[in-house]
Formats: C-alpha cells, structure tokens, sequence
C-alpha cells in the first residue's frame, strides 16, 4: 500500500488568492514558510510550500488566512509535470489540504489591523453546521 500524506505548521507569506474553477469550485493558494532547527553559527533555515485548499472550506477560510497567520496543514503532496514551449520537461509540488487549522496569532512584522481570530474557530477545528 501506497501513503501520501503531510502535516505541516507555518506561517502564511502572502494573503490567501482565491479563485474559481470554470465548473464554479473554489481554490484558495497560499504559500508558507517552516522554520527548520537553528544551525551551528545561529542562522535558521526556511523553506517554502505552495498549498491549495478547496470547496467550501476555502471560501470559509480566505478572509482568515492573511500572511504571517500560523497554520497547520493535514494534506497530500502533489507533483504537476507538463512540458514548457522550449520543449523542457518542469515539475511543481505543492501541498493539497485536507484540513487547514488556524492555530496563532499573526506574526509581529505581518500588516496590523488585518486579522480578526473568527471566534468559532479559536479552540481549532470547524462547527458542525459547515460543511466540508
């Protein structure tokens, strides 16, 4: 048996973009960025994910996912492959989410005024009445 699955914490560096697919489904594409340990001489590595939320749970969440807001993500990595008109083969791997959890605030250097914490989703999760 196969598994494809990720869980990943880190914080928004840009405002969520949302979109819609032609048959009307909502795509929201962020991307974050996950400290890893710091290194001998201090300096502390970042690396970067492209991540698409879709449906209902997109449009419930675009207003919230503002850069610098933490997140946890439960997903599955996805690898798009297509050939370019040079005749190049190129390759992205993003992160598709299952479920997005807002768990902080946003991060000191992020704009001001822009997050408001929703109150039903303070303690983390979903109400029953949204579907997803």
């Amino acid at each position: 048996m196969d598994l494809n699955s990720i869980n990943i914490v880190g914080r928004l560096t840009k405002d969520c973009e949302l979109s819609y697919t032609t048959g009307g489904t909502a795509v929201g594409k962020f991307s974050i960025a996950c400290n890893r340990m710091k290194l001998k001489d201090n300096s502390v590595p970042v690396d970067y994910f492209d991540v698409e939320v879709w449906g209902k749970q997109a449009e419930a969440l675009k207003q919230y996912l503002v850069k610098g807001k933490q997140v946890a993500i439960n997903g599955r990595i996805k690898q798009d492959r297509w050939q370019g008109q040079d005749g190049k083969s190129h390759s992205k791997v993003s992160i598709v989410a299952d479920t997005v959890q807002l768990i902080g605030g946003v991060k000191a250097d992020a704009p001001q005024g822009q997050y408001q914490q929703p109150p039903q989703y303070q303690q983390g999760g979903f109400p029953n009445d949204i579907p997803f």
